[in-house]
């Protein structure tokens, strides 16, 4: 099941031994993921060091970082000796690879584009209101919505896109694009730091009618108990795409480029796909899509970041200083912070 290696080859990957030719007894590798990822490895990783066990005989000791996909991707770039990564945006992997960490081409080394899981943008209402499930509803002026600052959230870009493409994927154009997207930013009372702050401002504080989330996130909550409604709009909606990596500096200099491969081919397998589904991710194996097709609705159009020309595209036309995200928060008199 393990045989197989992602980049290169096991004869040809350094490994630590304790005598020549033979496996040490354990190897320790480092996994730095995204937050909301944390509820499935503590499923998948017992399972792949049981199986890595079995064929090799080499016990596995994982050591294990989660966070916000920007600050884990910094923390990463600064020092932070990640064996694989796997994080929100395949942008927060390119970054890590322009600063010399991982090699170019990375995307092509893991099955499926390395793209490992999948969401879409849903919207929480309040219990006892109507839900929203339409993007359109979220321009209504009666409505406040809550979603996250693009320049600080990789999940408020996702949220951003989404709306951006509810028009421009049904034959709208830039400029209608962007003023739908100036009605929403008009209902949004304050732009939180980060998905997380966003679900508090919600939550928590009571503020808004609608946030903007991660369909995962949500139902993981609901697995813990929570009962707030909400919808995934279904006309058209974003690809979330989350991407795995082996981090090849640090595999080479820690000897454990066999196993971190290993890992990350693991991670597409029956048993992986189906720990990410139970924690709500939509599965990128279709078996185990099939499995799941129950919890997740289909989405007529379902449109994915290739649609904008890639992450770099994204964030000169939408995120970095004055593009489009800082022209329209100065249109409507709002300023980013």
């Amino acid at each position: 099941m393990l045989g197989g290696c992602v980049r290169g080859s096991a004869e040809n990957a350094p490994q630590p031994s304790s005598a020549a030719g033979e496996k040490a007894e354990s190897v320790e590798i480092t996994l730095v993921s995204y937050a909301v990822t944390k509820s499935a490895y503590e499923k998948i990783i017992p399972k792949f060091v049981a199986a890595w066990k079995a064929e090799t005989g080499q016990e596995v000791i994982f050591q294990q970082s989660y966070g916000g996909s920007g600050s884990q991707t910094r923390a990463v770039i600064d020092g932070l000796e990640a064996d694989v990564v796997q994080l929100a945006l395949a942008g927060d992997v390119e970054k890590i690879e322009e600063a010399g960490l991982i090699e170019p081409n990375w995307e092509q080394e893991a099955p499926n584009n390395a793209i490992v899981t999948r969401s879409v943008v849903a919207l929480v209402t309040r219990e006892n209101q109507p839900k929203v499930e339409k993007w359109s509803d979220l321009a209504d002026g009666r409505l406040q919505v809550i979603t996250a600052n693009p320049k600080t959230s990789g999940g408020a870009k996702w949220n951003f896109l989404a709306l951006w493409g509810a028009v421009t994927q049904t034959g709208g154009t830039d400029a209608e694009a962007q003023a739908f997207v100036e009605r929403v930013l008009k209902n949004v009372p304050v732009l939180a730091k980060d998905a997380r702050e966003s679900s508090d401002v919600f939550y928590k504080q009571g503020q808004g009618d609608v946030l903007m989330n991660y369909e995962n996130e949500i139902l993981l909550a609901r697995a813990k108990g929570d009962t707030q409604p909400y919808s995934v709009p279904l006309d058209t909606n974003i690809s979330i795409e989350g991407a795995v990596a082996v981090v090849d500096k640090n595999v080479d200099q820690h000897q454990t480029r066999e196993v971190a491969e290993a890992f990350v081919e693991f991670l597409y397998t029956p048993e992986a796909q189906r720990e990410f589904a139970r924690v709500g991710f939509r599965p990128v194996n279709a078996a185990v899509a099939q499995e799941f097709s129950t919890q997740f609705p289909t989405v007529k159009k379902l449109f994915t970041v290739q649609d904008f020309g890639g992450w770099s595209q994204i964030d000169t036309q939408f995120f970095k200083e004055n593009a489009l995200f800082d022209q329209s928060l100065r249109k409507i008199g709002r300023a980013s912070r």
